[in-house]
């Protein structure tokens, strides 16, 4: 890619998606954006005709219908139809269209639920999936395989990333949708200007988590599209991981709250442990940048600024 490259970003307004904005124009690329307003990615004629029409060189397929662990459990049937449709709709429109390269991104939480930690990208499809987002996960798999397979079928330059656990800038704060981090944060934040004596965390607090800020992950994004060329999908990881309990703990030394945390076991705890190898992207040169405390921090003081949290008490 260079700045005169026809570069494409599906779903620029989401957490990686703004993210990946942000690092093209550091190299001083301006990417390809439309809205939904302006693309339905569902709609299939629609997708082709926009490819064709743009001429994109490059595509970041980053969009999707994502959610934590109660939206994934509720709402399996739209997970898995709006993230097929925009996997096919997407990847087959670049490959009629000729697009040089297609980086598709993935989700962890295809590997199999008791599958051998840390997770190496030839633990896919060796075993059940997690229940909770059985129907993400299945659409995500098909959206790597359809990329490996026009690799190897047709010689298409289409690969696949699979990131861990993201937080940052642009997250989804809404309590009924929103992944651990941003819903975490949100009832702590809660907690704090209420004046609440406890905040309660579903589960256990036993599971184990790998997190990434996900401008570490753009700039791993940003890489693999230069230089990877292989039909395999890539993990993109730190390496690290801590306990829902560590991260609660943590989260609450951060929003600055003073009660305590209260743990519902009734509640799920989704897969008991899911950690990266990202041993061969670490290959390429890339290591993560921010540390899990320092990344909470920045992401507590954006989500302040810009009023998606409601302002302090007195602030």
């Amino acid at each position: 890619m260079t700045p005169a490259s026809r570069v494409y970003v599906a779903g620029h307004r989401g957490l990686v998606g703004s993210a990946l904005v942000r690092r093209l124009r550091t190299a001083g690329i301006e990417p390809i954006v439309q809205t939904r307003e302006e693309l339905n990615l569902l709609d299939q004629a629609a997708v082709h005709r926009f490819f064709r029409q743009a001429g994109v060189e490059y595509a970041f397929i980053v969009a999707g219908l994502v959610g934590g662990i109660y939206a994934n459990s509720t709402r399996q049937a739209d997970f898995i139809y709006e993230n097929l449709l925009i996997a096919s709709n997407t990847i087959h429109s670049a490959f009629e269209a000729d697009t040089r390269k297609l980086l598709y991104l993935g989700s962890s939480c295809i590997y199999p639920r008791d599958a051998a930690q840390p997770l190496r990208e030839s633990s896919l499809l060796t075993g059940p999936l997690e229940t909770t987002n059985e129907g993400y996960a299945i659409a995500k798999i098909a959206g790597l395989k359809l990329c490996e397979m026009y690799y190897r079928q047709y010689g298409r330059c289409f690969i696949s990333a699979m990131p861990t656990n993201l937080y940052g800038p642009a997250d989804n704060f809404d309590p009924m949708a929103s992944h651990v981090i941003p819903g975490m944060m949100r009832r702590f934040h809660e907690a704090k200007t209420t004046n609440s004596p406890e905040v309660l965390v579903w589960g256990t607090g036993t599971p184990r988590r790998e997190f990434l800020h996900v401008d570490d992950l753009a700039d791993a994004l940003y890489l693999l599209m230069q230089v990877y060329e292989n039909a395999e999908t890539i993990n993109v990881g730190t390496g690290q991981e801590v306990t829902i309990r560590e991260l609660a703990e943590t989260m609450r030394d951060v929003v600055d709250y003073r009660g305590t945390i209260r743990w519902d076991p009734t509640k799920p705890d989704g897969t008991p442990r899911k950690l990266l190898d990202s041993s061969r992207l670490f290959s390429l040169g890339w290591r993560p940048k921010h540390l899990l405390r320092e990344g909470l921090s920045t992401t507590y003081r954006w989500a302040l600024a810009e009023a998606v949290l409601p302002q302090p008490v007195g602030g």
